[in-house]
């Protein structure tokens, strides 16, 4: 088997096991770094071992998943929870480094300065994508579910200059704060240009691009050009790539191209979760390395490892809690009297909800993975990273579900319901307005726009109703009958899509039932 086969092996892997964590409510990484392991573990003449230079790590896992968490997220949403936002992803990542730093020189004495900060930055940094999973499967609520994604999104930023300054400082023997300061302004600046320069030039070739499929391709290929031009003028690559994320979803998206977010959509659900699985795999491959690489003296390497998890944890609860009540405080301050007071963390629970959701995931992977081979205590700093990793991947992932139900912590259905009957009406409005322009100009037959007019009055007078918390039986009825009509839509075009597949294998042209049954997919959706 040669090394191609191992990567196409773990993405395998990756597609099979996420089903069997789903159901067996475990998270998928830490069911694939034991595949991984096990891989690891067979012998070298069967499955190589895979050698993967660290320089390319990150710059081959990161940009295409933080490009697809911008695609999930809203620079609105980052905007309104700015101020929280940045105090997790900033100084949450200082003060975890620091405490990381310092507990790390205190348990080995001989490691330089600019090492145990390198371990700090390392494991300072939750992961969005593990919290966002376990957080959406759990339906807490969108302003908590925004927070984990804003934090996880910048603390990147934060955690890899300080990751790339203590490693630079390893290799030349210079490190200070000052370099520190200047490193992270320079970054934010030069980053910033970048990407939205990226994201600008982007958008125009997105336009001129004729098919989803060219357009799905580029930006593909988007966040790489990001975070390889931003890191060839020593620039922080996340920050840029995040800078092209977000102007694309603020600026690119075309209202009128469906095909292509639908498309675009699925590209990068199904990107993300090969990047994360190969991710993950290679946390197991690696394993077998670091413990060849300690020489047999694991039972130290573990408790300091312990050590490490526990502060972690426990640096991300005390920060926690006081900021989520000193966060209350500051708002009802600001209320005024008989007002209620706005604000990110709407209690103590969610306060408590918050400081657990610190999983880690697949950055620290890659900056661990990527620590130069001859880097001091390389294979101690790995395996503490691991274990740090699968430490609150397991703990917190598995008990966060039973905290939730405990602290009754979760969003309200008619909540998320009047939300989206807000948008809907919005939208219905805009429509109508548009209607009745195309009406003053001629451009529609009388017959036409007054019956559409009345359907659109219709359903909007209908959804101001429920919105003001009316009865509405005729409403509910006629939603009672979609939903029958919607299952037999659903029925008869799944036997329609069967007879145009066995009408293709009898002989007919492909390119013809092709079309048909694209035709017929897209109803589908349109159903849904």
């Amino acid at each position: 088997m040669s090394q191609l086969a191992v990567v196409f092996v773990i993405l395998l892997g990756t597609i099979l096991i996420t089903p069997v964590a789903d159901r067996l409510k475990l998270p998928y990484p830490v069911l694939i770094t034991v595949f991984g392991l096990v891989l690891a573990v067979i012998p070298n003449a069967v499955v190589p071992a895979l050698r993967l230079p660290p320089e390319l790590i990150l710059p081959l896992v990161l940009p295409p998943l933080l490009y697809a968490a911008t695609q999930r997220s809203s620079w609105r949403s980052f905007v309104t929870n700015a101020r929280p936002i940045l105090l997790l992803a900033v100084a949450l990542v200082f003060v975890s480094t620091a405490a990381v730093a310092a507990v790390a020189g205190a348990l080995l004495p001989g490691l330089p300065v600019a090492a145990t900060v390198a371990l700090g930055a390392i494991v300072a940094a939750p992961d969005a994508a593990a919290a966002t999973s376990v957080a959406n499967r759990l339906r807490l609520p969108r302003r908590l579910v925004s927070l984990i994604e804003g934090e996880g999104l910048f603390n990147d930023v934060t955690a890899l200059t300080l990751y790339q300054v203590a490693v630079a400082g390893v290799v030349t023997g210079s490190f200070s704060a000052v370099a520190v300061a200047g490193r992270f302004v320079y970054s934010a600046v030069a980053a910033t240009a970048i990407g939205l320069l990226v994201g600008v030039v982007t958008r125009y070739l997105l336009r001129w691009l004729p098919t989803a499929t060219l357009q799905s391709g580029l930006s593909l290929l988007v966040p790489f050009v990001s975070y390889v031009a931003a890191d060839r003028l020593e620039a922080s690559g996340v920050l840029a790539v995040l800078a092209t994320g977000f102007y694309l979803g603020h600026y690119g998206a075309d209202p009128d191209d469906a095909e292509g977010r639908l498309q675009s959509r699925s590209f990068w659900e199904v990107v993300e979760l090969l990047v994360t699985g190969f991710a993950f795999g290679l946390i197991g491959l690696e394993l077998t390395v670091v413990l060849n690489g300690l020489r047999g003296d694991i039972t130290g390497p573990l408790i300091q490892a312990g050590i490490v998890c526990a502060v972690v944890i426990a640096v991300r609860i005390a920060w926690m809690l006081p900021a989520g009540w000193l966060s209350r405080a500051r708002s009802r301050r600001k209320a005024g009297p008989g007002e209620a007071a706005p604000t990110t963390v709407g209690s103590w629970r969610e306060s408590v909800v918050l400081s657990w959701s610190g999983m880690r995931g697949v950055v620290t992977v890659a900056t661990a993975l990527a620590l130069p081979l001859d880097f001091p205590e390389r294979s101690r700093i790995l395996l503490i990273s691991f274990a740090v990793i699968l430490a609150t991947l397991v703990l917190q992932g598995l008990t966060l579900p039973w905290l939730v139900r405990v602290l009754g912590v979760t969003a309200s259905s008619d909540r998320q319901r009047k939300a989206e009957r807000a948008i809907a009406g919005r939208a219905f409005e805009a429509a109508l307005r548009r209607l009745n322009e195309l009406v003053d100009s001629g451009e529609v037959p009388t017959e036409v726009s007054d019956r559409l007019r009345a359907w659109f009055t219709v359903v909007l007078g209908r959804m101001r109703r429920v919105e003001d918390g009316e009865d509405d039986p005729e409403m509910a009825r006629r939603m009672a009958l979609r939903h029958e009509l919607v299952g037999l839509e659903a029925e008869l075009l799944s036997v329609a899509r069967r007879e145009v597949l066995e009408e293709r294998q009898r002989g007919a042209d492909p390119a013809a039932a092709d079309r048909v049954l694209r035709r017929l997919d897209l109803r589908s959706v349109q159903r849904t």
